[in-house]
């Protein structure tokens, strides 16, 4: 029961033909893919080599490289792999992602999506070396365990979208819910490190624990408006003229290269969302 199972098969056809570049450039964007990534102590975001340091409660955890280089990155991956990857949380060993990796929210992307986010990384600098190898807490030292928390915690395909058939809002939720995985820091975490429900986008001590990431349903941006936050991911500029900081600045950097419907659609579910007290930190 917790061996790893991945959902797609070789050959699958939902992956077949070549996917768009420009298309998976823009879904590289909304996943704020380099900000976990990028090889640190180097300024090319596209450099893909991986190693930040992610401290948490149940260890730290050093994003892989994720370069074409065939060696020490996914250049020997397929398509296949890359869905597994994101929408399983299985590697092509068969072995479970830590759920650092936000495969959680990934789970819900299109297969049009994956195919041509992997269209894009395929285009991007080789990088050799491999990351630094995690360091888990005593809880994840053997990967299997991981399984357990994946039968108590995750459903593959799964989605907390809300949808109400407007175009624009429900764009916003599919880039809100699952590409930018926005819910992963702007929730509350119980002791097994899976979100609350009751909780989701209400803020809460960030992954890494060194801040707390703010409550963004309409308990706390009620003053907001659609144009607010559709600036805001653009600029990083707050309506009372302030500016985001710590890591939501490197998502403003991502998010600055996206469409302006693409803005406007997370903004109109964003604003959308139900309020919800911010609970205690």
């Amino acid at each position: 029961m917790t061996a790893a199972r991945p959902l797609f098969k070789d050959q699958d056809r939902r992956f077949e033909g070549t996917g768009d570049v420009a298309r998976g450039k823009l879904v590289f964007a909304a996943g704020d893919c380099a900000s976990c990534h990028a090889a640190p102590g180097q300024p090319d975001r596209l450099r893909l080599g991986g190693g930040m340091a992610l401290a948490s409660p149940f260890g730290t955890f050093r994003p892989p490289n994720i370069s074409p280089d065939a060696v020490d990155g996914i250049g020997g991956w397929t398509v296949i792999d890359l869905a597994n990857a994101l929408i399983s949380g299985v590697s092509p060993k068969r072995d479970h992602y830590y759920p650092a990796f936000p495969y959680t929210s990934f789970t819900s992307m299109t297969p049009e999506d994956v195919k041509d986010l992997y269209a894009y990384l395929k285009t991007l600098p080789k990088v050799s070396g491999r990351a630094p190898p995690h360091d888990p807490a005593l809880l994840f030292s053997i990967r299997r365990s991981v399984g357990i928390w994946k039968l108590l915690f995750f459903r593959q395909r799964s989605t907390s979208a809300r949808l109400d058939r407007d175009p624009m809002h429900d764009r916003g939720a599919y880039l809100v819910e699952a590409v930018s995985h926005c819910a992963e820091c702007h929730s509350t975490r119980n002791a097994f490190g899976a979100i609350k429900p009751d909780s989701r986008f209400a803020g809460g001590i960030d992954p890494q624990g060194t801040g707390f990431a703010p409550n963004i349903t309409q308990d706390r941006l009620r003053g907001w408006t659609e144009n607010d936050i559709a600036t805001m991911l653009k600029t990083g500029e707050t309506p009372n003229h302030g500016r985001v900081g710590s890591s939501m600045a490197d998502v403003v950097t991502n998010t600055a290269m996206l469409p302006d419907s693409d803005r406007q659609a997370i903004a109109r579910y964003i604003k959308g969302l139900p309020p919800i007290a911010t609970p205690q930190p």
